[in-house]
C-alpha cells in the first residue's frame, strides 16, 4: 500500500524529468554551423528592362551582400536547411552633421537553404532613398562606414561578420550620440527590386511575405 502511495507521488515528478531529457535530446538532436564571409557592398545600376522606346538614365543602387555556408548535422536526406533569419546593420555617414552616422537595419528570413552550398544574401537601398539620405545620387559606397550582419536559425545566434573587423557584434547599440537609428528610408530585400529575377541561383531564396514569422 505504502509502496504504491509512494509510486504515485513519484510519477508526476518522473514524467516531468523524462520530459526535460527529451526535450533536451530534441534540442540537440539537429546541430548547425554557418560560415559567414565578410561582408561587401558597391553601388549597382538599375538594369535596362522591357521596352527600349522607354529610355531612361540608369540610378546608382547601394548592393550590400555576403556569401554565407550552412552545414547540418546529421545532415537530412533532402539536403536543405528549412530557413535561416539575417540581420542587417549599416552605418552611413550623416551628411547632416559631420561625424555622426546613421544606422540601418534590416531583417530578412531566407527558407530553403541548400546545405554545404555556397550562397549569397544581400539587402539595398534604393535611388531614391541614397537621393534623400545623403543629397546626391551618386557612388553611394563611399558613405558606407561598415556594414554587419547576423545569421540566425530558429531564433539562435549562428555567426556574424563584419565589413570592419574594429565593429564588433552589437556596435549598434553602443554608439551613443554619434550612431543616430533611422528609419526615414526603409532597407530592402532582394524580391523588393528590378534585381529580384537576376543571378537567381546566386541567393539564397527570400521568404513569401505570407510565410514570414
Amino acid at each position: 500500500m505504502m509502496i504504491a502511495q509512494n509510486l504515485r507521488r513519484l510519477c508526476p515528478f518522473f514524467g516531468a524529468m523524462l520530459m526535460v531529457v527529451w526535450a533536451s535530446q530534441s534540442a540537440h538532436a539537429q546541430q548547425y554551423k554557418v560560415t559567414a564571409d565578410v561582408p561587401k557592398f558597391d553601388s549597382l545600376l538599375s538594369p535596362q528592362l522591357g521596352d527600349a522606346k522607354r529610355g531612361f538614365t540608369p540610378k546608382e543602387w547601394l548592393e550590400v551582400e555576403a556569401r554565407l555556408m550552412v552545414q547540418m548535422s546529421p545532415e537530412p536526406k533532402s539536403q536543405t536547411c528549412d530557413g535561416i533569419t539575417v540581420r542587417w546593420y549599416v552605418a552611413v555617414a550623416n551628411p547632416e552633421e559631420k561625424g555622426t552616422f546613421l544606422l540601418f537595419t534590416r531583417e530578412v528570413k531566407h527558407v530553403n537553404i541548400p546545405t554545404d552550398e555556397e550562397i549569397y544574401v544581400s539587402t539595398y537601398l534604393s535611388p531614391a532613398s541614397i537621393r534623400r539620405i545623403l543629397g546626391a545620387a551618386r557612388n553611394p559606397q563611399k558613405a558606407v562606414e561598415v556594414c554587419s550582419f547576423e545569421v540566425l536559425i530558429n531564433g539562435e545566434f549562428q555567426a556574424y561578420s563584419s565589413s570592419n573587423a574594429r565593429f564588433k557584434q552589437g556596435w549598434w547599440e553602443q554608439g551613443g550620440a554619434k550612431l543616430i537609428r533611422s528609419e526615414v528610408v526603409p532597407m530592402l530585400d532582394k524580391s523588393q527590386t528590378p534585381f529580384s529575377i537576376m543571378w537567381w541561383d546566386r541567393y539564397a531564396e527570400v521568404a513569401p511575405k505570407d510565410i514570414e514569422r
